[in-house]
């Protein structure tokens, strides 16, 4: 069979569903056909007679989908009967069913040979086909959700971005009229904190800005067209195997009987004709349709704060950067050899499929196919962490040039803490058992997990080689499986790349219930009432006072003798987190990523609020709380309301 070239990722772009529909109707076309042949092989012994009624359900079974088999659902272009015809595949089904018309006599024999070699063989591809056919789905809601990720996150830290501005402002204000306030000094200071965090905010918003427009290129450029393609070639493949089999149904009969013989011919004749390509070209040519891409996103300033698209490079803002840059290039020196090593697989793969395609008596072709196959999302999902790591690396680079700082950076990991610590960056205290801050393994420093990326890399024991991560580990044996060319599960993007969101949750707060009202008698002051939940967000240090958050986000000090700490997490999640809603499990997922829950069959989650949580996090995903308290996202598909 001739090829022309032409590609659906470069023909079709953005057309993913109306590829999967074509690839159901050549599904839907086989299981026809199986039907055919196994309802044949029962008339077979009835002999003639009904061998006529069989062909006539056949017709109408093609007359009904003929049009979704050759053009599509939905074509764009005018067509009539001619323009059916022109599908070789089409083609040869009509010559199929017209020598069936023409049969009229037939034995056991010839019944048992189709039963156990088209009927059953039909199925098994079929099978097969319905299978890689959902693993593309999957694949595809799952580049959706990586994108829509991104997309939230810059939409998460313009809001961030956004609160902070409006807060620098509040405090200017408070400040001001707070000259003679028993507060002052502490407004002062945190005046001057907000402002730091909203330059921090600005600058996170800036490189989110520039990551989504990364993943929106390399969505649209590569991943789409990459799958498309992907979708092409399965597609290929099942015409090209579907034509064999019915090339040996006609073997078959020319065994059966002479007589027949001239019309099986013919049969044979046509699908010798049939030609994927020419028939995907068809296809093609009646639904092309317009398409541009977005545009790419740019600064937008907050309402209430003016302000600029330059990132900020003030000292305690270059800090933050500086680390950043080191992180990311510390992930991206991980990632290279990962992506060379799957590159390496896929080329491997590539060659033992065509290899096997042109003597299937090498091996299993459908397993190498599904391993390329995976080997090559591997490569998409690698390739897309590549490009934000990159975008990252080069938009702080252009802000700070070559002021990296000491680079000597602090190997901080996460620490509980059952008293009060001092925080080495804000001199505030760290306390509390969760997660609340990290401590450096090499110095002993210890920080908030907010303050991590705001401390200057001169770690006095850090020396000059910086320490293997579990991630380079990881690499190595993935270079190690893939010499064997055997395919493992594929990491999300946020496997190496850290979303801002992700970030700014790291921080939590010790959770203390409140025992009685109190009502503020200054702007610096939170009024809260009995049996309210808060997290408190600064220790009493030794003024009496506390500060805290609430439910709905008010911070301010109220009396620590107001207060009783250790209140169960899992209550205040659910006030603080949960929506109220709860989700069964259907189907067992498996996590692909950190952000994600895995499912069991028949557990319940209790689903996220907040605008951006629940059933609207993203298009195919929803996000919740499991049993333990764990918050992540997972297929919609995979569960149903409670």
């Amino acid at each position: 069979m001739q090829s022309s070239g032409q590609s659906y990722g470069q023909k079709l772009p953005d057309q993913v569903e109306r590829i999967a529909a074509l690839f159901d109707a050549h599904l839907e076309t086989i299981s026809d056909v199986r039907e055919l042949f196994r309802d044949r092989a029962a008339l077979e012994r009835e002999y003639a007679a009904k061998l006529q009624l069989l062909t006539k359900k056949a017709l109408e079974k093609k007359t009904r989908l003929e049009a979704s088999l050759v053009l599509g659902e939905h074509p764009t272009k005018a067509w009539d009967a001619s323009s059916l015809m022109q599908n070789s595949l089409n083609a040869a089904y009509t010559e199929l069913i017209d020598s069936l018309v023409t049969t009229a006599q037939d034995h056991v024999s010839i019944a048992d040979n189709l039963t156990s070699q088209v009927v059953d063989v039909l199925k098994g591809v079929e099978k097969k086909n319905e299978e890689a056919k959902k693993k593309e789905m999957q694949f595809f809601q799952k580049l959706l959700s990586d994108r829509d990720r991104v997309y939230a996150d810059r939409l998460k830290s313009k809001q961030k971005y956004d609160e902070d501005c409006n807060e620098v402002e509040s405090y200017r204000q408070k400040q001001s009229r707070a000259h003679d306030d028993k507060h002052a000094d502490r407004a002062a200071k945190q005046a001057e904190q907000q402002r730091s965090d909203m330059l921090n905010s600005k600058n996170v918003y800036l490189i989110s800005i520039a990551v989504a427009n990364n993943a929106k290129a390399q969505f649209y450029n590569a991943s789409l067209p990459e799958l498309e393609d992907q979708f092409q070639l399965l597609q290929r493949r099942l015409a090209e195997r579907f034509t064999k089999i019915l090339q040996h149904s006609q073997a078959l009969q020319l065994g059966h009987l002479d007589s027949l013989k001239n019309r099986v011919n013919r049969v044979e004749a046509a699908l010798e004709r049939v030609d994927a390509a020419k028939d995907q070209d068809l296809f093609i040519d009646h639904n092309l349709r317009p398409f541009t891409a977005p545009n790419d996103w740019v600064f937008e300033p907050c309402s209430g704060h003016y302000d600029t698209s330059e990132m900020s490079v003030e000292p305690t803002a270059k800090i933050f950067l500086q680390n950043k840059l080191s992180r990311s290039r510390a992930k991206l020196e991980e990632l290279v050899p990962l992506i060379n090593t799957k590159r390496r697989e896929q080329d491997l793969l590539s060659a033992q499929v065509a290899a096997y395609k042109a003597d299937h008596t090498l091996s299993n072709i459908d397993e190498v196919s599904d391993n390329l196959l995976e080997a090559q999302h591997q490569l998409t999902l690698y390739t897309t962490s590549e490009k934000i790591l990159q975008a990252e690396i080069e938009t702080i680079v252009v802000a700070i040039g070559d002021d990296e700082g000491a680079r000597q950076p602090h190997s901080f990991k996460s620490s509980s803490f059952s008293i009060p610590t001092h925080c080495e960056y804000c001199k505030t205290s760290i306390w509390g058992l969760g997660k609340q801050g990290k401590t450096c393994k090499l110095c002993g420093i210890s920080v908030h997990s907010k303050c991590e990326l705001k401390v200057p890399a001169d770690c006095q024991n850090a020396g000059s080689v910086r320490p293997q991560s579990s991630l380079i580990r990881k690499g190595t044996s993935a270079s190690s499986t893939s010499s064997r060319v055997s395919v493992g599960k594929p990491p999300s993007a946020s496997s190496f790349v850290q979303s801002t969101a992700e970030e700014s949750s790291e921080e939590s707060y010790p959770i203390a219930r409140v025992l009685f009202d109190f009502a503020p008698t200054s702007e610096f002051e939170l009024g809260v009432s009995e049996d309210d939940i808060v997290h408190v967000m600064e220790p009493d240090d030794g003024s009496g006072w506390v500060k805290v958050v609430d439910k709905r986000g008010r911070n301010g000090l109220v009396p620590a003798s107001y207060l009783e700490h250790d209140v169960a997490v899992s209550q205040a999640a659910a006030t603080l987190g949960g929506s109220g809603q709860y989700v069964r499990a259907i189907y067992p997922y498996e996590a692909q990523g950190q952000d994600e829950l895995g499912l069991i069959e028949g557990q319940t989650i209790e689903l996220t609020s907040g605008p951006s949580g629940g059933q609207h996090y993203g298009d195919g995903w929803w996000e919740g709380f499991d049993s333990t308290g764990r918050k992540g996202i997972f297929p919609s598909n995979y569960v149903e309301m409670v």
